[in-house]
Parts: C-alpha cells; structure tokens; sequence
C-alpha cells in the first residue's frame, strides 16, 4: 500500500498547481549562481570598478561638500580621468551579469541531459522557467543591491555627510530601474537558452544583440528617420517630426531607456529627456532641481518601457519552451 500512496501523492501534487516547486528550483539556482566560478569572477570585477569610480568621486566632490544638496547622486555620476562615472560602467556591466545567469539556464540541463529527470519530479515547466528565470532576477537584484550599500556607505564615510531622505529615495527607484534593465538581458539570454542547444551560442548571440544596441542602434536610426520622415521644404514642422521619429525609433533600445531613466532620476535638475521646448527652461536657468515626484512623471514611460520588454521576452521563452519537445 506505501508505494501506492507514494505514487497517489506524486500524481495530486501533478494535478495541483503548475507552479507546484517553484521556489524550490529558485533556492536550488540562486545557489548555483552565488556559488559558481563566474559569479565570483563578476563580484570582484563589480567590487574593484565600484570602488574605483567611487574614490574618484569623492576626492573631486569633498570640496562641494555642504554646498550640494543632492552628493550622493554626484556619486554616482563624477567622473575623473581616466575613470568614467560610475553609471557609465552599470550600462556594460548589468547587461554582462544578466547575460551570464542565463545564457545556459535551459540548454545547459540539455547538455547535461538532466531536464527529463527534473521534469519526471513533480515539477511543471511554468514552474521550471519561471524559477530560472526568478533566480536569475534575484541574484542580479542582489549584486546591485550590494553595490548600493558599498556606494552610499563609502560616500558617508568619505564625505561624512548621512544622505538625505530625497537622496535615498532617488536611488531606491535607480536601483530598481537597474534590476529591470538587467532583467531585459536576462530574459533575451534565456531566450536564446531556449532556442539554442549550445550555451556559447546563446551566449555569443545575446552579446552581439548587446552590442547591437549599443554601437549600431543610433547609427541606423540616423539613417532611416530621414527616409522615413524626409525634409522637403526645410519647415519646422517637418524638422521637428523628423526629431520626433529619431527620438522614438531610438527608445526602442534598452539602453536609451535606461539612459534616460537614470539621467532624470541622478540629475535633479533636468527637466526634459526628450525634445526641449522653451517652457521646460522655466526654472533650470538657476538649477532649481525637481521633486521626486516629478522627475518619476518624466520617466514613467521610460520605466514602464523597461518592466514591459522584460515581461514580453520572459512571454516569449514561455511560448517556445513550452512548446519544445523533451526526450528522455
């Protein structure tokens, strides 16, 4: 009768929930990553660019100490030759990080040939992917988190002035941007997970998509706006649809996104992330910074934007591994 029961249970738990295990494959992954080879090689490389790019910041900022209200976001954003700002360095080392927590997450158990004996435990696929990918997530979440807490306390201590409630709050909603920018890459590595069965070939592929955006975006854009909306009587009204377009087809990147998020979440004082008409001058001549609540209204597309691309590439990976055959 035990083997039985044994079995009757194994089959209730296949009729229950299809996220029946979930948590249980994110503790199992989010241990392999912190544990594994490269994810220590990204913590010290993380470790050394902060600490770098943050000492840097600091000796050029202890002079303006007491002046500027908002230093802590200066730490962020102070470059120092040959060093650049520390947010320069996120939009390179985010995407790498999210691209190694995932580019072998599914092909990998192929490889391994372990996914047929996963998925004969009394665990769905729903809750296979989306463990991966949770783990995934949250292992970014917390390196960024970490990076954080290194900034802020080494600008206390450097600078020896506590942040203010504005300052903290701007780089909460910052570093929660940075958590779904990386979860973009994230999502686009395990989809090429998915579609590929050989892990450098993911990898490879989510890098030269990476490096798409990054060099050759803007270039085509500058060529197809004016094809698409071309000048022919030099009338501002031409001119300025043609900038319009150029502005679109360039927030369709990722990192244009993430660019201007954090340029209006670190830089209180700007108050357009587009085109500038002059009555978004009003005020800006003197520096007079924006709340927090305005510049979150000036960003809210952009933010919506980057939650929207993680949710569809995560949509697409459901689609094609559910629709993936496994042999055992």
């Amino acid at each position: 009768m035990a083997p039985k029961l044994k079995d009757t249970g194994r089959q209730r738990a296949r009729e229950g929930s299809p996220w029946t295990g979930l948590w249980v494959v994110v503790a199992k992954e989010m241990a392999d990553h912190l544990t594994s080879v490269r994810m220590r090689i990204l913590e010290v490389l993380i470790v050394l660019t902060a600490a770098g790019t943050v000492y840097a910041a600091i000796r050029n900022l202890q002079e303006t100490v007491g002046q500027d209200p908002f230093l802590l976001m200066k730490l962020f954003t102070t470059a120092q030759e040959p060093l650049p700002a520390f947010v320069g360095f996120l939009g390179f080392l985010i995407p790498l990080i999210a691209i190694a927590l995932a580019f072998d997450s599914v092909n990998g158990e192929f490889s391994r040939r372990t996914i047929s004996r996963i998925l004969a435990q009394p665990i769905y696929r729903d809750a296979l992917l989306m463990g991966k990918f949770l783990a995934g997530l949250f292992t970014l979440a917390l390196v960024l988190t970490a990076i954080w807490l290194l900034i802020i306390g080494a600008g206390i201590v450097g600078m020896g002035v506590p942040p203010s409630g504005e300052e903290v709050a701007r780089s909460l909603w910052f570093l929660l941007a940075s958590v779904f920018y990386g979860g973009i890459w994230l999502a686009l590595a395990m989809v090429f997970s998915i579609v590929f069965r050989q892990p450098a070939t993911a990898a490879l592929a989510s890098i030269a998509v990476w490096l798409f955006f990054i060099v050759f975006w803007e270039i085509l854009v500058g060529m197809v706006a004016p094809i698409l909306r071309p000048v022919q009587f030099n009338t501002a009204e031409e001119i300025l649809a043609q900038a319009q377009l150029e502005l679109a087809l360039t927030r369709l990147s990722p990192n244009t996104l993430y660019s201007e998020v954090m340029l209006a979440l670190l830089q209180p004082t700007v108050r357009s992330v587009g085109l500038v008409l002059p009555i978004q001058l009003h005020g800006a001549i003197l520096g007079t910074p924006l709340p927090l609540h305005q510049s979150l209204l000036l960003i809210w597309p952009q933010f919506t934007g980057l939650i929207a691309a993680t949710i569809l590439l995560f949509a697409l990976g459901y689609v094609l591994f559910q629709r993936r055959e496994i042999r055992a």
